[in-house]
């Protein structure tokens, strides 16, 4: 049976949770709804008596292009809607950590910001050999607090996860199977069978062996989240109505208003990634 949010949808194939994020024409940008559903998704997995194994990706070109710059407006501007902003993202970001099922993400595409976070976060990474991942928080003004300061650094280690993250560079697929970042990179047509594949090869694994493994390795996670996630969300949190951030907000903003105004008649305009 399908469950749908309209931004997010839920299916059940088998043992198999196919988790969409459904925003293809917006690239799979958060929006309120898809934030929140992220946020409450875990538990409610978690709580499947019928779940083994989840699979998450976007519907579209990509996997997530991340913010979504109206929505980075309203959290400058709306000090409760800011911290309703920061709660959801340290839910999103325990309950995965926290969920035991395992979590296989299929990065059919782009995977930007928060986009990039809901990858390092998996257990499992397929990635499509044109596809990429970038944390660019910094070039908009913001701390990198919601993922990639907690996970970054032990999948690359401290000097290239500061690198990363400083210049927000992008990370082909090949070079994300290099680093760690990705378990291997997949024709991008063969994406989501080889995601589900492997998905099935996890299902059929006695369950509490599997969930017992993944809650001891997560414990290096545990310790980070003990440590670096409160200071790293509280600081992003501050910057999310700092005069930069705001600043960058406005120019990108503006920046494709000129891009839509110059746009030909009839002519077809390419998403961005947030």
């Amino acid at each position: 049976m399908a469950v749908e949010m309209t931004d997010l949808v839920v299916t059940a194939v088998g043992p198999v949770r196919l988790i969409e994020l459904n925003r293809p024409d917006q690239l799979n940008a958060m929006s309120e709804e898809l934030h929140a559903g992220l946020a409450s998704l875990w538990d409610s997995l978690a709580d499947d008596p019928q779940a083994r194994v989840v699979v998450l990706t976007g519907r579209g070109r990509a996997f997530s292009a991340g913010g979504n710059f109206d929505l980075m407006t309203r959290v400058q501007r709306d000090r409760a809607f800011r911290e309703k902003n920061v709660d959801e993202a340290r839910r999103i970001i325990t309950g995965m950590v926290r969920c035991p099922l395992p979590v296989i993400a299929a990065v059919n595409g782009p995977a930007v910001g928060l986009g990039c976070s809901l990858a390092l976060l998996s257990d499992l990474v397929l990635i499509a050999d044109d596809a990429y991942v970038a944390d660019p928080h910094v070039q908009v003004g913001l701390v990198a607090g919601d993922g990639g300061a907690l996970v970054l650094p032990l999948l690359v280690g401290l000097t290239r996860a500061k690198e990363l993250l400083f210049l927000g560079d992008r990370v082909s697929a090949e070079d994300a199977v290099r680093l760690g970042i990705a378990n291997r990179a997949v024709p991008k047509d063969k994406l989501l069978d080889e995601a589900m594949d492997l998905a099935g090869r996890l299902a059929a694994l006695p369950a509490q062996a599997l969930r017992g493994t993944k809650r001891a390795v997560n414990l290096h996670l545990e310790q980070a989240l003990a440590t670096v996630l409160e200071p790293a969300l509280l600081a992003e949190q501050e910057t999310m109505h700092a005069p930069d951030h705001i600043a960058a907000v406005e120019k990108i903003i503006a920046s494709r208003g000129r891009r839509r105004a110059d746009k030909p008649r009839g002519g077809r305009q390419a998403g961005g990634e947030g």
